[in-house]
């Protein structure tokens, strides 16, 4: 038996705080560019079945019930108490909370005390630009105002994120941007944009992931498939190795996020690289009962001392769940196989069990 009782959750969002009918909670399940096509659900999805397998016992009912009987009783309770319940049913001792996202979600204060947990805020590197440059009426100040907020954020912070791959693509010029190029580069971006304006422009997004860098924390780079719309071979994590390559050695650990399919390219960056990570949680919320193969593939590459759980959950605090759940289980089954083959003993799948669950990003983030 591997046991993990304590999980840190290096990489997750806060949860609604409103209550959900079924199209805004399938809404949530899955992120689409749109609502299911006609006839279809998303819950008839690995990480709908993963829903209906883990998080109806945590509510009282039985596993496998039919979505709208689930959803009833999750109204019958109210949302918040649905939330206590699932948040403290999920295992999770620490929750790294991005505080990025739009929307009525919860903050880490929030949802430690929902989850009956600690909770440490991740600074979004986009959204603290777009939130400086709302304030900020000229290039100088904007850029005063900005150096200012990153090390503002530093100080309170466990880690910096970033959704340059999302933004733009990984495939960025490697090297710090000069000050003329990012004086122009905010000029432009400054009088183009609206109050809102999401930041896209290349030398900006360098900008940011340079500041960040300087800071010391940890920086998480989103890469693979996340929120839709981006294409997939703008976010593979190998389009990284110059821009890894020309951070060695300045202090700051890279941790690539999500991954999936590019997960054994990140897993050959952890591997290749002192100061680069891999996250092995969020690919399996995606994958549901195919989840032992992805944290076998992750395995087979990255050393064990350089992987991290994370759920990547938002907005339900069922994905909470489920995230906690099929890692555990996942972990379980690959690691369990291979002490029964005799390749591993017990002792060395037991200790590799509570590194990626929880010490190696205890180490990361400086959580002891």
């Amino acid at each position: 038996m591997i046991e993990t009782p304590s999980l840190v959750d290096q990489y997750c969002h806060g949860v609604l705080r409103t209550e959900l009918g079924l199209g805004t909670f399938e809404a949530q399940l899955a992120r689409t560019e749109g609502p299911p096509a006609s006839g279809t659900t998303l819950f008839d999805t690995q990480t709908g079945f993963a829903v209906r397998r883990w998080c109806p016992p945590l509510l009282g009912l039985e596993p496998h019930c039919p979505p709208a009987r689930y959803l009833a009783r999750r109204r019958e309770l109210g949302a918040f108490e649905a939330g206590r319940r699932l948040l403290r049913g999920s295992g999770i001792t620490t929750y790294l909370v991005d505080t990025g996202p739009p929307g009525d979600l919860t903050g880490p204060d929030e949802i430690a005390s929902a989850g009956g947990a600690e909770a440490r805020e991740i600074v979004p590197l986009e959204l603290l630009a777009e939130q400086v440059a709302d304030t900020s009426g000229t290039v100088e100040a904007f850029l005063a105002n900005l150096a200012e907020a990153v090390h503002g954020a530093a100080a309170h912070a466990v880690a910096f994120t970033s959704v340059a791959g999302v933004r733009h693509g990984l495939a960025l010029a490697p090297e710090p941007p000069g000050p003329g190029e990012v004086r122009g580069a905010a000029g432009r971006w400054l009088s183009a944009r609206r109050v809102g304006g999401e930041l896209s422009d290349p030398v900006l997004l360098r900008h940011l992931l340079w500041s960040a860098v300087a800071s010391g924390l940890p920086l998480q780079l989103h890469a693979g498939l996340g929120a839709p719309g981006p294409r997939a071979d703008r976010t593979d994590p190998v389009l990284l190795t110059d821009f890894v390559r020309a951070t060695a050695g300045l202090g700051t650990d890279l941790v690539l996020l999500h991954g999936y399919p590019y997960h054994r390219h990140a897993a050959h960056l952890a591997g290749a690289f002192p100061h680069v990570y891999a996250d092995s949680g969020a690919a399996l919320l995606r994958t549901g009962a195919r989840a032992a193969t992805i944290l076998a593939e992750i395995l087979e590459l990255a050393p064990f001392g350089k992987i991290l759980f994370s759920t990547g959950a938002r907005g339900l605090p069922e994905l909470h769940v489920v995230g906690a759940r099929l890692f555990r289980e996942a972990l379980g089954r690959v690691l369990g196989a291979w002490v029964a083959e005799g390749a591993w003993s017990l002792a060395d799948a037991q200790r590799v069990a509570g590194l990626v669950a929880a010490e190696n990003a205890r180490r990361v983030y400086g959580l002891e």
